[in-house]
């Protein structure tokens, strides 16, 4: 590797808001995502502004969104003389996967009694560039279609064992809510997750976990090792 990076060191960074109406609190907003420690060279820079504008994307939508939505219902609440609970937003993280050159972590998002959103990252730490879900496989492979499969097993022998409940239509939505992009790495294997309600109707995000040594995944390049 160019810098010699083969894992990522990092601590909580955290920017915290409150706006209010009429002098009465009526949001708290918190965005905790992680930072190189040290942020020294280019590829730990990079990964620190990338995160650094995702805290400020968030509170900025905390403003334009959820703020005007916290102010109506406390002047709402005041009108009617009921009580009002200001909104609670928070942006977490939890880093899933630290060796090899490569760093795997989820951010997820949460607003008042609304279900968690979440957004899956994987670096490249030779690069400072994010990795498709693609690079796990040969070139050309049908690799979609293959995880499709592989997540539709495992979803049925979860429920067979009691373990998921899912809605009727689960396999259309597999299919119809796949996203590339929803996916992090751990130790366990490739974990792909999908929104909440899409496969089941509880409110956890369904995630699936996919082994490592499945014949698609390449096993040269950048491929975490199983334990």
């Amino acid at each position: 590797m160019k810098n010699g990076l083969v894992e990522l060191h990092t601590q909580p960074w955290a920017a915290e808001r409150e706006w209010t109406a009429d002098g009465i609190p009526v949001l708290h907003a918190v965005a905790t995502l992680p930072r190189p420690e040290p942020v020294q060279g280019g590829i730990c820079r990079r990964i620190d502004r990338f995160y650094r504008l995702q805290s400020r994307a968030y509170l900025r939508y905390c403003e334009r969104f959820l703020f005007p939505q916290a102010r109506e219902e406390c002047r709402s609440a005041l009108a009617a003389s009921a009580p009002f609970t200001p909104t609670e937003a928070e942006l977490t993280y939890q880093v899933t996967y630290n060796e090899g050159g490569l760093w795997s972590l989820y951010t997820q998002s949460r607003e008042g009694g609304a279900p968690a959103v979440r957004r899956g990252d994987t670096w490249d730490l030779a690069t400072g560039y994010p990795v498709a879900l693609s690079a796990f496989f040969p070139a050309k492979s049908p690799w979609k279609r293959h995880l499709l499969a592989l997540a539709a097993g495992d979803l049925e022998r979860r429920e067979t064992a009691g373990v998921i409940r899912l809605r009727e239509d689960w396999r259309r939505q597999l299919r119809r809510k796949f996203n590339p992009n929803h996916f992090y790495l751990t130790a366990e294997g490739i974990v792909l997750f999908y929104p909440v309600y899409t496969l089941s109707p509880s409110s956890i995000i369904p995630t699936i976990v996919l082994p490592y040594g499945d014949s698609l995944l390449r096993p040269g390049i950048k491929k975490p090792s199983a334990v």
